[in-house]
């Protein structure tokens, strides 16, 4: 239930449905420029993969379509620092190479990625060896970046969402959207399990619900979910500050003095009937894919299957029954992340795990976000799949997604992330 200083309003200026880091980021641009917004999260704050991703602020390696936004986030990152504790550091990041092969994509997405402006170059191996911890593995070289760094997940969504409310907005948690309120064709506002409110415009930034949610007002979103599995270490000294993306791990120094590692090729694709509707849309990412993302088939498909596709505003919603997806960790996943970071690192033995976890990752066919308006529903605006790249972009999708709510427009290229491309 809101608290009792959290009565839901009767009219906003703009609904956001979602408590992750693109639901209070917009909020936080819309309220700065003095709009009457709400977020509405069905449980807290950062419950899902929001509080559960790698905490990565990077330019280096994205499409060249999230390559400007990257580079916004990365300042709009400093800035939201200064005002509040969301663990930003500008680390460094190096993504590590072992050979030509791994220099020549490098080189290309350099090439590719230099219209833009990022701060990103190529270092040698011993330029490359300059940040980390002595290893037996025969690194050629880095793409490296000195001003992409982290953020701490939880810390970040709770503090933009601070500032939000200092601006004016309101966020509200353990309040499920349950549907849209549709009148003469646009959208009035929302149903809330607390009641209705009323709204000139709402956005939908649900991460891996998103598909649901849209589906039950007869919006066809293609989306599925991956589970990411993440472990973090014990608080250890290890001479390693930068963030790295060792090709087959990743590793990064955490606020609390630990590492957050991660392996390549641990995301798992459970099969659910959503996997089968949507295979003609997926199946050549899945292809290209293969060696990054398992498919699975267990008791996820049929948990998938007992929630209702369709369903009425006026009574207990799929939201409310299920308010936090709570995966578990592959143990597998877990012991290869360990096993490659202390073979990589030896320095690394001396440590020990202290915890792991996993998430729900939402994902489009081509990997990039939807953030944009929904076509034939006017009034109706979507910022989802962003493909496990989201955290890092967060602060720069909220500023992106507040333009378009107040037909403003977007300091980026908005059209690599058209809902329509899936239907044109």
């Amino acid at each position: 239930m809101p608290s009792m200083h959290q009565v839901v309003p009767p009219s906003v200026d703009v609904a956001i449905i979602g408590g992750g880091i693109i639901g209070v980021s917009t909020a936080y641009a819309l309220a700065r420029a003095g709009v009457r917004v709400c977020v509405f999260e069905k449980g807290v704050l950062a419950g899902e993969q929001s509080s559960r991703n790698w905490g990565w602020v990077r330019t280096l390696d994205r499409d060249p379509a999230e390559v400007p936004l990257a580079m916004r986030a990365n300042h709009l990152w400093g800035d939201i620092q200064a005002c509040t504790d969301v663990g930003f550091r500008r680390t460094g990041m190096l993504y590590l190479q072992e050979g030509s092969r791994d220099a020549a994509r490098h080189q290309h997405w350099l090439h590719t990625a230099r219209a833009f402006g990022p701060d990103a170059m190529m270092l040698d191996r011993a330029q490359a060896l300059r940040h980390l911890p002595e290893s037996p593995r025969a690194w050629s070289g880095a793409l490296y970046s000195a001003s992409d760094g982290v953020a701490e997940p939880g810390m970040a969504t709770q503090g933009i969402a601070g500032l939000a409310r200092q601006h004016g907005a309101g966020v509200l948690e353990h309040c499920a959207v349950r549907g849209l309120d549709i009148e003469a064709g646009r959208v009035a506002g929302v149903v809330t399990e607390h009641g209705p409110v009323r709204a000139q415009a709402v956005l939908l930034a649900g991460g891996a619900w998103s598909r649901l949610f849209c589906g039950n007002s007869g919006i066809e979103f293609p989306q599925l979910k991956v589970r990411g599995s993440v472990l973090r270490t014990q608080p250890f000294d290890a001479p390693l500050a930068a963030t790295v993306n060792a090709r087959n791990f990743t590793c990064r120094k955490r606020a609390d003095g630990g590492y957050t590692v991660s392996q390549f090729g641990a995301s798992m694709a459970d099969v659910v009937p959503d996997s089968f509707r949507l295979m003609g849309k997926f199946m050549r990412a899945w292809l290209a894919n293969n060696a990054f993302v398992k498919v699975r088939f267990g008791k996820r498909f049929f948990e998938e299957l007992a929630i209702p596709r369709r369903f009425g505003l006026d009574a207990a919603s799929p939201f409310e029954r299920h308010r936090v997806l709570d995966p578990v960790a592959s143990p597998q996943a877990v012991k290869t992340a360990w096993r490659r970071l202390t073979e990589t690192f030896p320095v690394f033995r001396g440590a020990s795990i202290g915890r792991a976890w996993a998430g729900y990752i939402d994902v489009t066919p081509d990997a990039l976000p939807v953030m944009s308006p929904v076509d034939g529903l006017p009034g109706f605006f979507l910022a989802s799949g962003f493909s496990g790249h989201g955290f890092g972009i967060g602060p720069a999708a909220g500023e992106f997604m507040a333009d378009l709510v107040l037909g403003r427009t977007p300091r980026v290229d908005a059209r690599p992330f058209r809902f329509s491309r899936f239907t044109e």
